[in-house]
């Protein structure tokens, strides 16, 4: 009953146990995880899964809605615990965040500008004030919104929000970056935009990610490996390995290829559609 993050030296996120590790490994390990949400009814979401996340890869998750792949997220985020079993995650450096997460919702400050929102991800970094703000301005350059600063959320569209949030993320520099349906609410032009920079800036830099999407087209592209998930109470089906190199053209998406690929896990998710409990 326990989200543990593993490591050598142990040490304790939350209720999470964390420990360290090196080479190209496996990064977390997802260890007969259930969950079960108790109200006035008991509500099962996720149902003995179990899954690693390889150091350096770029993991994305499918399945039907409500299957628990958010749950799962946020368990390896340390926000929820299991009902039963554990998360451990080899913890590499002192000097970084375990986890950052990007949400659907953007998750930026009415209140506070872009420049702020941003600078939140060094909040415990403990960096000296310069380096904070020379890193803020890196990443606010690289997912275009140096000119926009000063400016607050309610001046900018939607793209320009999940920005921010991914760039808050992205520079803390955490060990996992955890990314929650982050484009879902975008219309399909911008989320195509969005895919593609988060291609060339996250997709081609060995980071490890895990993210979560309901668009079987965005798992492909983006990811090394899918994780394929069954109706609720959510259990693993199948992962299923990317079989394309990078640096990873979007015009990949046109490919026979890609698409016999899109059909296969359609097909698969479509046997698994239907919820046991």
């Amino acid at each position: 009953m326990t989200t543990a993050h593993t490591n050598t030296m142990h040490t304790e996120v939350g209720s999470l146990e964390v420990t360290d590790s090196s080479a190209r490994q496996i990064k977390a390990t997802i260890r007969d995880v259930s969950k079960v949400y108790r109200g006035r009814t008991q509500v099962p979401a996720l149902d003995n899964v179990d899954a690693h996340i390889y150091d350096g890869e770029f993991l994305t998750i499918v399945g039907p809605s409500g299957c628990g792949k958010s749950t799962l997220l946020r368990m390896i985020n340390g926000l929820q615990r299991p009902s039963e079993g554990a998360v451990e995650i080899s913890k590499s450096s002192t000097d970084r965040p375990l986890t950052s997460m990007v949400f659907q919702d953007y998750s930026v400050y009415p209140w506070m500008n872009v420049f702020d929102n941003v600078s939140l991800g060094l909040a415990r970094s403990g960096l000296p004030k310069p380096e904070k703000h020379s890193r803020v301005r890196v990443w606010l350059d690289r997912l275009d919104l140096g000119k926009f600063e000063s400016a607050y959320p309610s001046e900018l569209s939607g793209g320009m929000l999940q920005r921010v949030a991914i760039a808050r993320a992205l520079v803390a520099e955490p060990e996992i970056l955890l990314m929650d349906e982050p484009f879902a609410a975008l219309d399909a032009q911008l989320r195509r935009r969005l895919q593609e920079e988060l291609l060339e800036i996250v997709g081609d830099a060995g980071r490890t990610v895990v993210f979560v999407t309901h668009s079987l087209e965005e798992a492909i592209l983006l990811g090394d490996r899918v994780l394929v998930m069954s109706a609720r109470p959510g259990r693993i089906v199948d992962s299923v390995d990317i079989p394309f190199d990078r640096p990873r053209d979007p015009e990949l998406r046109k490919s026979p290829e890609f698409r016999d690929l899109e059909e296969r896990l359609w097909l698969m998710l479509k046997e698994h559609a239907t919820a046991t409990a």
